[in-house]
C-alpha cells in the first residue's frame, strides 16, 4: 500500500462507489416505472447509456476540468493536466484514499447526475439526440459546478457549504432539467390526459436501490470511515424517513389518502435535501430537513400543471426544489460539530451562513439552466431533439428500439409488434424465437 493510504477507509470508499454506481441502475427502474408502458425500455436505456458516455467523457477530460489546478485563478474552471488520466498512477494518493478511487467515486456521481436530466423529457426525446447532449452537459455544465464547489473554486472559496451535491447534483441536474422541458416542449395530451405510472413495483424497487445506493453516495463522501461518515449514514436514513412521512402527510390531507407514489416520491425528496446538508447537521436537522422537503416538494410537483412546463418524472420539483431547500437550510441549521466552524442562523451563527447559502444557490441554478437551455437548442437545430408526433403516440420504445417491455401488452393494451408486418417486425419476431 503506498504510503499514507489508509487500507479503511479505501475499503469503505471502494464500497461507497459501487452504492452510488447502483444509484443509477436504480434511478433506471425507478423512472422505468414512473413512465407510461410504451416508453419504458426508452427510460431505462436514457439512464444505461449516460454510464457509458459520461465514464468515457470524466477519464478524457470531465475530471481534469473539475479536480484540476484552477485554470487562471479565477475559481471557474480545473485545467486539462490529468486529461486522459495523466499523471496519475496506482500509487497516487488524494488524501489517504489512492487518486484513482477518487476518480472513480466522482464519476460516479457525474453519472447519476446527467441521467436525472432524462426525467424532465420522457415520453418524446430521440435518443440520438440525448446521446449527443450527455457527454456535452458533462463537459460544460456538471464540469464546472464541480469544480466551483469540490475542486477549489469560487464556492468553495466563498465558504457556502455542500457536503454531497445540492448544488453540483440536484440543483444542477434540476435546473437543467427545466431547461430541457422547455426546449422539447409539453408531451402530446400534457395537461389533458392522465399520464401515471404504469408499474408502482418497479417504481418501489428503484427508490429501494436509491435509497440504499445514497448512503454510499452521502457517507462515501466523507472519503473516511470515520465518526462523520457513521453521523451522515444516520442522517441520511433519518431525512428519508420523515421525507415519505411529510409528503404522506400532505396527501392524507389533501386527498384523502396516502399513495405508494407518494411515499416512494417522498424518499426521494427527503434524500434529495438531505445531501447537501447531511454534513452539516445533526440528527434533529435531518429529521426537520426530511420533514421540510416531504411537505413542499408534494406541492412543488403540481406546479408544472399550472405554469404549463411538461417536467414529466418531476425532476424540476422534486431535485431542483428539494436541493434548494437542502442548501439553504443549512445556513439555518448547521452545527459546529458537524462543519468544525460554520453554523446557522438557528444554531447560533447568525445570518453570515444563510447568505453564502443564498448567493450559490440561484448563480449554480442560472449558469445550469442557462447552458442547457443553449446546448438543447443547439443540439435540436442540427439534429433535432424531439421524435415525431406519430412515434410520440406509438411510442418511443417500439420507434426507437423495435422493442416494446411487454410481450403482451400491459393495462389491456395489445403489443404493438403484433400489429406490424414487414421485415423489421418478422425479424424481431426471429429474433425472440431463438431465445436471444
Amino acid at each position: 500500500m503506498p504510503k499514507g493510504i489508509d487500507t479503511g477507509d479505501t475499503a469503505w470508499l471502494l464500497a461507497s462507489t459501487a452504492l452510488v454506481l447502483l444509484m443509477t441502475p436504480g434511478l433506471a427502474l425507478f423512472y422505468g416505472g414512473m413512465v407510461r408502458a410504451k416508453s419504458t425500455l426508452n427510460m431505462i436505456m436514457m439512464s444505461l447509456v449516460s454510464v457509458a458516455l459520461v465514464t468515457v467523457a470524466w477519464l478524457a477530460a470531465g475530471y481534469s476540468l473539475a479536480f484540476g489546478h484552477d485554470l487562471g485563478g479565477l475559481g471557474l474552471l480545473g485545467g486539462f493536466e490529468h486529461a486522459g488520466l495523466k499523471g496519475i498512477t496506482p500509487e497516487t494518493p488524494h488524501g489517504h484514499v489512492p487518486a484513482l478511487l477518487f476518480v472513480t467515486f466522482q464519476l460516479t456521481f457525474a453519472i447519476l447526475t446527467t441521467a436525472l436530466i432524462s426525467g424532465a423529457i420522457a415520453d418524446r426525446a430521440k435518443f440520438s439526440a440525448w446521446m449527443v447532449f450527455v457527454p456535452v452537459w458533462a463537459l460544460v455544465v456538471y464540469a464546472p459546478i464541480a469544480h466551483w464547489v469540490w475542486g477549489g473554486g469560487w464556492i468553495s472559496d466563498l465558504g457556502a457549504l455542500d457536503y454531497a451535491g445540492g448544488l453540483v447534483v440536484e440543483i444542477a441536474s434540476g435546473a437543467s432539467g427545466l431547461a430541457m422541458a422547455l426546449v422539447l416542449g409539453p408531451r402530446i395530451g400534457f395537461r389533458k390526459e392522465a399520464m401515471r405510472p404504469h408499474n408502482l413495483p418497479m417504481v418501489l424497487l428503484g427508490v429501494g436501490l436509491l435509497w440504499f445506493g445514497w448512503f454510499g453516495f452521502n457517507a462515501g463522501s466523507a472519503l473516511a470511515a470515520n465518526g462523520t461518515a457513521a453521523a451522515v449514514f444516520l442522517n441520511t436514513l433519518a431525512a428519508g424517513c420523515t421525507g415519505l412521512l411529510g409528503w404522506l402527510l400532505v396527501e392524507q390531507r389533501r386527498d384523502g389518502r396516502p399513495t405508494t407514489f407518494g411515499a416512494a416520491s417522498g424518499v426521494v425528496a427527503g434524500l434529495v435535501a438531505i445531501t447537501p446538508s447531511c454534513g452539516s447537521v445533526n440528527v434533529l436537522g435531518a429529521l426537520a430537513v426530511g420533514l421540510v422537503a416531504g411537505v413542499v416538494c408534494s406541492y412543488a410537483v403540481g406546479w408544472k400543471h399550472r405554469l404549463g412546463y411538461d417536467d414529466s418524472l418531476d425532476v424540476v420539483g422534486v431535485h431542483l426544489v428539494g436541493g434548494i431547500i437542502g442548501t439553504l437550510l443549512i445556513g439555518l441549521l448547521a452545527v459546529r460539530s458537524m462543519t468544525g466552524g460554520a453554523s446557522g442562523l438557528l444554531t447560533g451563527g447568525g445570518a453570515v451562513q444563510l447568505g453564502k447559502q443564498a448567493i450559490a444557490v440561484p448563480v449554480v441554478g442560472l449558469f445550469a439552466f442557462t447552458v442547457t437551455f443553449a446546448v438543447g437548442k443547439v443540439i435540436d437545430k442540427l439534429m433535432g431533439f424531439r421524435v415525431s408526433a406519430e412515434d410520440e403516440t406509438g411510442g418511443v420504445d417500439l420507434a426507437l428500439h423495435a422493442e416494446t417491455a411487454y410481450e403482451h401488452g400491459v393495462n389491456g393494451h395489445a403489443n404493438p409488434l403484433t400489429k406490424l408486418t414487414g421485415n423489421g417486425a418478422l425479424g424481431m419476431q426471429a429474433h425472440q424465437e431463438q431465445g436471444a
